[in-house]
């Protein structure tokens, strides 16, 4: 079987990695073993041919669609903190964004480390942790220590209130 591979995953894939194929049509899943990486790119995708190896009695049709998901790129047990570019800013030689102080609702700078973008969002690698609270919109006019209300929308809010206490 043969898959490409985008050429910023490429490395995490080595001879020998194993990958779930899974079957076009829900015909099931089948374990394989990559058994080559191409050295370099096709010039035109950009992308990397790999070649899996599957055990004879389990191979799919000649032709078939599968899809293949090498274990050495999933991600299902990961959790990632993400916030909206939006709230991401340049502090010095780095990147930072606005943190809620939520005792003194005040904010403060707190430098972070991005891993990857992930569409309108940005992927934090260092700085953050769960739960914190960070400014997403108006980053550019805030000065440390300044107090700040955290936005509501009355529209949302109100719906949500009349669930929570019904009236007869």
């Amino acid at each position: 079987m043969v898959f490409s591979v985008p050429e910023d995953k490429v490395t995490a894939l080595r001879p020998g990695t194993e990958v779930a194929v899974r079957l076009w049509a829900g015909q099931g899943e089948v374990a394989g073993r990559v058994r080559e990486v191409a050295a370099s790119a096709d010039p035109a995708t950009r992308t990397y041919p790999v070649k899996v190896s599957l055990d004879p009695a389990a191979q799919p049709p000649l032709g078939a669609t599968v899809t293949v998901l090498p274990q050495a790129l999933r991600h299902d047990a990961v959790q990632a903190i993400k916030v909206p570019t939006s709230a991401l800013r340049q502090e010095g030689r780095g990147s930072a964004v606005w943190v809620l102080d939520t005792a003194t609702m005040t904010v403060k700078s707190q430098t972070v480390q991005i891993a990857t973008a992930d569409g309108n969002e940005a992927v934090i690698a260092a700085g953050l942790q769960p739960g914190v609270q960070v400014v997403a919109a108006g980053v550019h006019v805030l000065a440390p220590g300044q107090k700040v209300t955290v936005w509501r929308d009355s529209k949302t809010a109100a719906p949500v209130a009349a669930l929570a206490a019904p009236t007869r």
